[in-house]
């Protein structure tokens, strides 16, 4: 039996676990529920690197789940909520770790995705669904969840409102390491997945970063973890780079906070990366992104307010390495092969890197040009 939608929820809870680049799109959703309620009390339950990026995050509870702890960190999430009774769930979350987290939530109306867009049997742990939406960007999706509650999806959509805290030493942090420079930042690549061939090539980057240098005087700032791929990826780009001077990229990796990372990205001129979390991070404080994609759909995951800056191969990689063209495969479906990223060259990332430098001089408070001369 459906149960009934409360009129005025009391208290939310919303459940997305991960990952960075998906909380970020869901923040737009979380701030149109409160601007509707805001008397509401809206519980956001949220991995652990997860709380790091949104801690801060004003009018919102935020409880962290690690996923590490297993089924023993979920008892001890339930017992900490003791006899909280939320009005409604929103499971966001299309995984079976977090539908199992969900069993544990006091609460009669759970809402989940309709079940086109439903993954790892997600409908049997919900009693609502939220209504189709073929082909929709996952930060719409995540909206559609506001719309089930009787939000208007085009409002909200054009009063996007993220708000990200940034603490005052993370401020510090970021202008420490930008040190009056002009930032191009570049997170070269995506989280280390099984075939999640979403990286580009060092001699691309490096042919980019000398170009943002010589053409607009921006500095290059490399960004990331630790972990040997982008460790051999960063060496890469350094030897490249080595002619250039004091127009060497900067080596980041392991060196920031996420709240530096976030304080560092706002900062930038630009960012440019491929589908991970930075080009999502990026996109919730207003730096402009070029982002590259070729494995991924961009229309379903591109930064969102940057769209129209995307280098997308992704309709010529699905021809070449599924033999299929885009409308015959899913809409999230992703192009697993290691060359793909390899459809994408230089030359048109540099083109869009100069096409949105140019379409936004006129409002980033960074904008001033000064090109180097070869």
């Amino acid at each position: 039996m459906k149960q009934p939608l409360p009129a005025r929820p009391g208290h939310i809870c919303v459940l997305r676990l991960s990952a960075l680049g998906d909380v970020c799109n869901l923040v737009p959703t979380v701030r149109a529920l409160a601007r509707r309620w805001p008397e509401a009390r809206i519980t956001w339950i949220v991995g652990k690197a997860e709380y790091s990026l949104l801690s801060g995050l004003d009018g919102v509870e935020l409880v962290v789940y690690d996923k590490a702890t297993g089924f023993k960190g979920m008892r001890a999430l339930w017992q900490s909520l003791g006899d909280t009774r939320f009005d409604l769930l929103l499971h966001m979350q299309q995984s079976l770790r977090a539908s199992i987290l969900s069993l544990g939530l006091k609460t009669r109306v759970r809402i989940g995705y309709d079940s086109e867009r439903s993954k790892d049997w997600q409908t049997w742990f919900t009693n609502r669904r939220i209504a189709p939406h073929p082909h929709a960007h996952v930060l719409e999706s995540f909206m559609d969840f506001a719309v089930a509650l009787g939000l208007d999806a085009e409002q909200e959509l054009s009063r996007l409102r993220w708000d990200l805290a940034i603490p005052a030493a993370a401020e510090a942090e970021a202008e420490g390491l930008l040190a009056g420079r002009r930032a191009l930042v570049i997170s070269p690549c995506a989280n280390p997945r099984l075939r999640n061939f979403r990286n580009w090539s060092a001699e691309g980057y490096a042919a980019v970063i000398e170009h943002a240098w010589r053409r607009h005087g921006l500095t290059c700032f490399l960004t990331g973890g630790t972990s040997t791929a982008e460790r051999e990826m960063v060496a890469r780009i350094q030897t490249l780079c080595a002619h250039l001077g004091e127009g060497a990229p900067v080596d980041l990796l392991g060196r920031t906070s996420l709240k530096g990372l976030l304080a560092l990205i706002a900062r930038a001129r630009v960012l440019i990366a491929p589908d991970s979390g930075p080009v999502h991070m990026a996109n919730a404080l207003g730096t402009p992104v070029v982002g590259l994609y070729a494995t991924t759909n961009p229309e379903r995951a591109a930064p969102y307010l940057w769209r129209d800056y995307v280098v997308n191969r992704y309709p010529d990689a699905v021809r070449t390495f599924m033999h299929k063209s885009p409308d015959q495969i899913s809409w999230g479906a992703r192009v697993r092969h290691p060359d793909a990223m390899a459809l994408i060259t230089s030359e048109e990332v540099c083109a869009q890197l100069d096409r949105l430098i140019f379409d936004t001089a006129a409002t980033s408070s960074r904008s001033s040009e000064n090109p180097r001369e070869a």
